[in-house]
């Protein structure tokens, strides 16, 4: 099992940054990709970012240009930082971490609440 402990978020007026941090422990291996997905309007979560244990980095399309993720593959947490916020990135973000060895393996993290103001 995989354990994934979020921290960050919150409330933030438009324009503004936010950082988020998520700390994974448990049995992993030791190559795994960790990332951040919020839900989005439907019932598919969409990608925020990714990043991989090569330090190869994902955007979603909205999220290039304003966020930035890292990785401290040593302390096994991924890091987000978000600025120049909109409106439209209210929503709750997810940590994940997935590797695919002897079967595809994913977790999530519980979730936080990013509320831009305007």
């Amino acid at each position: 099992q995989v354990q994934l402990k979020e921290s960050g978020g919150g409330l933030v007026q438009v324009g503004g940054s936010l950082n988020f941090s998520c700390a994974a422990s448990g049995n992993l291996p030791s190559i795994y990709a960790m990332g951040w997905y919020r839900q989005g309007k439907g019932n598919l979560r969409e990608l925020v970012a990714v990043i991989h244990s090569d330090g190869n980095r994902v955007y979603g399309v909205f999220a290039k240009g304003r966020f930035t993720i890292s990785r401290d593959n040593a302390k096994n947490t991924v890091h987000l930082k978000m600025s120049s916020l909109e409106p439209d990135d209210t929503d709750v973000y997810y940590c994940n971490v997935a590797w695919a060895r002897e079967g595809f393996h994913e977790y999530w993290g519980p979730g936080t609440q990013v509320t831009v103001s305007s």
